[in-house]
């Protein structure tokens, strides 16, 4: 192999916000594969449900020339897998041929996160992917259900209407007695109209049904088994995924995992306070204002000189920030105590140098606080080497406006975690979180207080294990010692409940190592997906660079 970096970077342009805000097999040709297609296999079920009365049709795929240089097609899966030749649903697919035929591997399924839309992201950082596997694998990605090109899940008649009700509610997440209130009555007014206009796809929109749709994906594709790679929300699907069938694991990538007993087992604390995804993401912000403390103010903008002067100069500026927000900005950006709190991007580090940015942004808040709540003049920087979003067109799977309310992720985020029932728990979670790890672990709380009147039938479909049923082929999991989103912890759980796992540890920060890269472990994945080799048991890797140059 190369010892130069391959980057894996495949993001879902906006699927991974919605987790990271919460606190990114055989060749075929194109056309049709009429005539192709491998007969179903039984599918398994989730826990509690009955057994199925039928195998689901294999949907067949027609690709068309898309987005200047990939194929799109559109599949119809069964709406209820309990009932798998009754009513169906769309999801757009869209797929990359692989660029030496002389070569095969296989297919490759991508999931960059979420839950949310793939296909706008997955075109708009495609180019990312190493060579290594653009060359050798047919590279596939769908919009997941109730999302994108796909059949969406839509509780008002558009947008104006939903932004209507909306209107008002604090941009990241309510503080203090008068706001909690007004996020409690509208969010419960949201649920709501969700329950009465949601339709049946809101009762079989979770990663078990996506798993499912995955697996008849992969056999319209003609592919005997799954190759995967899965970033954070993503490795739970594939984990699911691996559980359900896991006669066809091929080579699966779990990177930024999520700790699959913690996500779904339900109880009386929203998913990401029973996962620490708080205390996590309160370390990982210590860490970002010791370095910009060590770097000082040649190395990060808002640094005191020392760590614990930076770390007390951040105090200083969240208090300011909850007595009156400040505006900078061209165009002018009101910034609240919470959006300051959820401007720190501490998923990505070194490749995009969002560290330092985000160092810059505070100073300016820190300089705008000092001279109270009028407006700043001047821009505020955007980070180094930002993609812009996709402007891309997949017309052969989705119209240019597709619906996409928050109603799509909370569909089965709500569905998939079984948080706990009712507004008072939140408001007590949200005290837990608060006194545990400060804003941030009150933003997680109020953050899924959505799921406080979700319809408590969207859950039938989730799975809840058994999570260490043997698969065909072992498993690679990733972990950054550092990731403030899925604590490194989970996918220390993940690789102990899998029955076959493999974990590869990175010492550094940022959520999943995709969005994060080093050369180590790029190289160690790229060669587990070639060719099935895993790293020796205990490889840690060291990032690369480091989030602020040395002083």
């Amino acid at each position: 192999m190369s010892n130069q970096p391959r980057v894996l970077r495949f993001v879902a342009a906006s699927a991974a916000a919605t987790l990271m805000a919460g606190l990114a097999v055989a060749i075929t040709a194109a056309g049709s594969l009429a005539g192709t297609v491998p007969q179903p296999r039984d599918v398994p079920r989730a826990s509690g449900s009955g057994p199925a009365t039928a195998a689901p049709r294999v949907p067949r795929l027609s690709w068309t020339a898309c987005d200047d240089g990939f194929q799109c097609a559109t599949a119809r899966v069964p709406l209820d897998y309990q009932h798998p030749r009754g009513a169906t649903i769309s999801i757009a697919v869209i797929e990359h041929l692989a660029t030496d035929r002389s070569r095969p591997a296989g297919t490759l399924f991508l999931n960059g996160g979420g839950p949310g839309p793939q296909i706008d992201g997955f075109v708009a950082t495609f180019a990312g992917i190493p060579a290594a596997l653009s060359a050798r694998f047919n590279i596939i990605t769908f919009d997941e259900r109730g999302f994108g090109g796909s059949s969406p899940v839509q509780c008002f008649p558009d947008a104006a209407a939903e932004n209507k009700l909306l209107a008002g509610l604090p941009t990241a997440f309510p503080v203090g007695a008068r706001q909690d209130a007004a996020w409690e009555k509208t969010l419960a007014r949201f649920d709501a109209a969700c329950a009465r206009n949601g339709g049946s796809l809101l009762q079989h929109a979770t990663s078990a049904d996506d798993a499912r749709d995955m697996n008849l994906l992969r056999q319209a594709t003609g592919a005997p088994k799954l190759n995967y790679v899965g970033l954070s929300y993503g490795t739970g699907l594939g984990a699911i995924y691996a559980n359900l069938f896991p006669a066809t694991v091929g080579h699966m990538v779990l990177d930024g995992n999520l700790n699959p007993v913690a996500w779904s087992e339900g109880g009386t604390l929203p998913w990401a306070l029973r996962e620490r995804a708080d205390l996590a993401a309160a370390a990982v912000t210590r860490s970002f204002l010791d370095l910009c403390g060590q770097a000082g103010t040649t190395g990060c903008a808002f640094s005191a000189g020392t760590p614990a002067a930076t770390r007390a100069k951040y105090t200083t500026l969240l208090q300011r920030l909850r007595q009156h927000p400040v505006t900078i900005g061209t165009p002018p950006q009101a910034f609240t105590y919470a959006d300051t709190i959820n401007n720190v991007p501490l998923g990505q580090v070194a490749f995009v140098r969002l560290w330092q940015g985000a160092a810059v942004l505070l100073q300016q808040l820190w300089a705008a606080s000092a001279a109270g709540p009028a407006p700043a003049a001047g821009p505020v920087p955007a980070a180094d080497g930002a993609a812009a979003p996709g402007t891309a067109n997949h017309a052969a799977t989705a119209p240019a406006a597709a619906y996409a309310g928050p109603e799509q992720a909370l569909a089965q985020e709500c569905a998939d975690t079984a948080g706990p029932r009712g507004a008072r728990a939140y408001e007590a979670a949200a005290r837990l979180g608060a006194a545990r790890s400060g804003g941030i672990g009150l933003g997680l709380a109020w953050q899924a207080e959505p799921c406080a009147a979700w319809p408590a039938s969207a859950s039938k479909d989730r799975y809840t294990g058994p999570w260490n049923r043997p698969t065909a082929s072992p498993i690679l999991v990733i972990g950054n010692t550092g990731d403030p989103v899925t604590p490194y912890r989970s996918a220390v759980a993940m690789s102990r409940d899998l029955a076959r796992a493999r974990l590869l540890t990175v010492n550094g920060f940022g959520h999943t190592e995709n969005l994060n890269p080093d050369v180590c472990a790029t190289n160690y994945e790229v060669r587990y997906l070639e060719t099935g080799a895993l790293p020796p048991a205990g490889t840690v890797c060291r990032p690369d660079a480091q989030p602020f140059p040395a002083p």
